[in-house]
């Protein structure tokens, strides 16, 4: 059992040593920033701009309300 952790160990170890060194890895993380960010920006925005929502849906329900 301990054998095969070793060998586990040295295996992942060997692949994120290959991931390191070969720039394909580099773009890979690079996109994930660019994702990760651009995400960020459409929460943040939605967060804004769903408070206006709630404001004009509300002003439109008064407005049928009294309207009737």
């Amino acid at each position: 059992m301990q054998r095969l952790s070793k060998l586990l160990a040295s295996k992942l170890l060997l692949g994120l040593r290959t991931l390191c060194t070969r720039e394909q890895g580099q773009d890979l993380v690079e996109y994930a920033l660019v994702v990760s960010i651009i995400a960020f920006g459409a929460v943040t925005a939605m967060k804004g701009l769903s408070t206006e929502i709630k404001t004009a849906f509300s002003t439109i329900s008064s407005d049928l309300g009294t309207s009737l």
